[in-house]
């Protein structure tokens, strides 16, 4: 009861100090007009509508800020469980975020040196953002842009799982243009920086059935033990989509149809998307690009284990 009484006298104080006002007196005065008209009456049609309209306005932006802070934990939150995901240590009904911080560790790399810059906060960089920040981004020539993103960020967030202090897998965030969007991913390796682990698309807009299979768990699976680099100076794959590879430059590649894994340079090779040539083109070139000098490859030249294979 005393709550009761303390809101009865605020809302009184309330009113009270709105009353005084002049221009709350000029709306109550318009408004007690505007309801007076009769149902047919032009103006009265326009007035409400123009308010329910002025009403959803405000109740959206309401909403939107309200729920602001609910969404960028959610999209943290599936950020995570990606990640979880491509380096295989993602359980069902595990929490998330107690997992990510139990066994992955974020680092920022300087891609131009290989270095991790110990400087930013892993934990606060979008590398996204800074990718349209040019501040923090570098234009990509043309001739080198093979995957079609124009522009990147200067450093790359990159995400390591350790056990008993040695690095087991790497994983790298890779992007590109496939048909209808760009895709947005993440790369597993292995400590050599060689041997593919996992890959996974978090975010792309292909077309379901086709290039939109890049999120199939089936084709996915083929690219465990898949090798980056090219051992020995690879030519022009059968049924490749791409050229051939030095020895030492990335070679990993989709082909059309289904690898014969009997062949010398199968290790090199995923089966193609069925029925979406332009998208396993795009996943290509995203590959190269990324594993390329001009993306991760002056880090893994530092981290790489496996003799034998150079940037």
């Amino acid at each position: 009861m005393p709550n009761e009484k303390k809101q009865c006298q605020h809302t009184a104080k309330l009113c009270a100090a709105l009353e005084k006002n002049e221009n709350y007196r000029k709306f109550k005065a318009y408004a007690d007009r505007i309801l007076a008209l009769g149902n047919d009456s032009l103006e009265k049609t326009i007035a409400i509508a123009v308010s329910l309209c002025l009403v959803c306005a405000v109740l959206v932006s309401f909403a939107a800020v309200a729920l602001k802070p609910l969404q960028v934990n959610n999209k943290e939150l599936d950020m995570k469980k990606n990640i979880l995901d491509v380096a295989g240590l993602l359980e069902e009904g595990s929490n998330i975020d107690t997992a990510f911080a139990e066994k992955i560790e974020a680092k920022i790399v300087d891609l131009a040196t290989g270095e991790y810059v110990e400087s930013i906060n892993a934990a606060d960089y979008d590398q996204r953002k800074a990718a349209k920040d040019p501040a923090q981004s570098v234009a990509i020539p043309k001739q080198q842009d093979i995957a079609h993103i124009r522009v990147k960020a200067k450093y790359a967030k990159v995400f390591l799982v350790k056990e008993g202090g040695a690095i087991k897998s790497i994983i790298l965030p890779i992007n590109g243009y496939g048909l209808w969007s760009t895709l947005y991913g993440f790369l597993s390796l292995d400590p050599d920086g060689q041997t593919v682990q996992s890959i996974n698309f978090y975010d792309q807009a292909e077309t379901p059935g086709l290039g939109g299979e890049v999120v199939n768990p089936n084709w996915r699976a083929l690219w465990k033990g898949k090798k980056v680099y090219a051992e020995t100076d690879q030519p022009s794959m059968e049924k490749g989509l791409i050229a051939e590879a030095d020895m030492g430059e990335p070679a990993l590649s989709l082909i059309k149809g289904v690898v014969d894994n009997s062949k010398p340079g199968s290790q090199y090779q995923v089966d193609g998307l069925a029925g979406a040539t332009l998208t396993s083109t795009g996943v290509t070139n995203l590959i190269r690009y990324w594993t390329s000098k001009e993306g991760f490859a002056p880090y893994l030249s530092k981290v790489r284990t496996v003799k034998g294979v150079k940037s």
